[in-house]
């Protein structure tokens, strides 16, 4: 059974935005700055800075103050300053409550932080203010999309490409609902077009890689992560899919190579997990156990890095360990089956290990049934048993040499002689048990030795 669970990324499948390709005049002015968009060349925090000095100027102006800040906020979430972005749109948006832009961007935010009800609602505010605007279907169905409604996400992407057919982000995101589907196929066919109207498009290839990955096309998946590396160099999720697939043809040296990559560019949890499984295939348990311990450092709650560290110590013998990691996995995601099954097959492996630990301090008799002093004073004695033992293995050995029924059946009665005297005489205080023993291991051995 493969302990191991990888972690896959697949980036984020839904498109955002597109990186701008090149700085752009330094003599524009700060309202042609503010008021363009991902699309220009003028990186956010500069879009930032000129709309803040725009408003500044605006006090008695409410639609251009709003539109000002509806595009700082713009600016703020492609960023990733979600909580900043919303300060602005919810300002913009009691400013100018007809701006369909101020809705759909802060549906966008929304979107980020999770909240679909608010997402879908505000984009529908979009769509109803301008229901010729396909960004707004495009961001609806993104919310659809997350919240597990496909379908309806499908449908609103056929909107945006209805209304601008020719837009690589839409054919994208179509091709998300699809992989969300699981229907592979079609969403490769939309991430083919996507990718036919912009080349340039770094997350269409790394979105189709995904799909191909799903398929078992594994070298067509790599070739397209390898794409999406070569047009955005600066993304470590691109690294680490492409890792991903270098594992699935077992190349664990390359893929160690690409979450060497990953982790420079932004140490995560996932990552280090993921390359903690490529050391644990090469047979590398204390290298994967140092990537899941710093995975774990960072990420207390990431269940995977327990799960595939308690693998690692598996490997090493180490089965203690193993079960604590296997309990802390199903501590924080009860419902995370594989983590059940290693540490069912942990404590068996446990189990027959103290069950043979027990054994091999065991007489060659049954303890639990022993009625004779002698027999009890063996049982508690390690040596004695011990010694037991032995020496029914060198009487089996010594009767497997003897030949003839003659010879045999005179064993046999040496044997029976021994265990009679031994009981007998057991509590007799000229009587030495362990000397006694000791002598018929000897005995026994030597005749053994003299048949061979």
């Amino acid at each position: 059974m493969r302990r191991v669970l990888h972690v896959f990324t697949a980036a984020c499948l839904l498109g955002a935005f597109a990186a701008p390709a090149a700085y752009a005049d330094t003599t524009a002015s700060n309202a042609d700055i503010c008021a363009s968009t991902d699309d220009n060349a003028f990186p956010p925090q500069r879009r930032i800075s000129a709309c803040s000095a725009l408003i500044e100027t605006l006090s008695d102006q409410p639609q251009a103050l709003a539109a000002a800040l509806v595009n700082r906020g713009a600016a703020h979430w492609s960023i990733s300053e979600t909580a900043v972005a919303l300060t602005d749109l919810d300002r913009a948006i009691a400013l100018d409550p007809k701006n369909a832009r101020a809705f759909r961007e802060r549906s966008n935010a929304y979107r980020t932080l999770n909240r679909f009800d608010r997402a879908i609602a505000d984009a529908n505010e979009a769509i109803r203010l301008d229901p010729n605007d396909p960004k707004a279907f495009d961001a609806r169905g993104n919310a659809f999309n997350l919240n597990g409604q496909n379908d309806r996400a499908i449908d609103d992407y056929n909107e945006a490409l209805r209304l601008k057919p020719n837009d690589s982000i839409s054919y994208m995101d179509l091709g998300a609902a699809y992989y969300f589907k699981k229907d592979y196929q079609t969403a490769i066919k939309n991430l083919d077009e996507a990718i036919k109207l912009d080349p340039k498009n770094s997350r269409a290839f790394s979105n189709r890689g995904a799909a191909y990955e799903k398929l078992g096309r594994i070298d067509q998946a790599i070739a397209d992560d390898s794409d999406a590396i070569k047009l955005d160099p600066q993304h470590p999720e691109y690294f680490d899919n492409r890792g991903l697939n270098y594992a699935a043809n077992h190349d664990y040296d390359r893929a160690i190579a690409d979450y060497n990559e990953a982790i420079k560019l932004q140490p995560q949890a996932n990552f280090l997990t993921n390359r903690g499984d490529s050391y644990s295939f090469k047979n590398d348990p204390d290298r994967a156990i140092a990537d899941y311990d710093r995975a774990i450092a960072l990420n207390p709650g990431f269940y995977l890095a327990y799960n595939n560290r308690g693998a690692a110590y598996d490997k090493k013998g180490d089965v203690d360990h193993a079960i604590a990691d296997y309990q802390q996995a199903l501590q924080i995601n009860p419902q995370f089956d594989k983590a059940a099954e290693n540490l069912a097959d942990a404590r068996e492996k446990r189990d027959r290990r103290s069950a043979t630990a027990s054994d091999n301090l065991l007489p060659s008799f049954s303890c639990t049934s022993a009625d004779r002093a002698v027999e009890k004073a063996i049982c508690s004695d390690p040596d004695l048993a011990r010694l037991d033992r032995e020496i029914d293995a060198a009487f089996k050995a010594a009767l497997a040499g003897r030949n003839g029924k003659a010879a045999i059946a005179d064993l046999r009665q040496d044997q029976r002689d021994f265990v009679a005297t031994r009981n007998k005489s057991f509590g007799n205080p000229s009587y030495n048990l362990r000397h006694e023993m000791e002598l018929r291991l000897a005995a026994l051995r030597g005749a053994s030795a003299s048949r061979n």
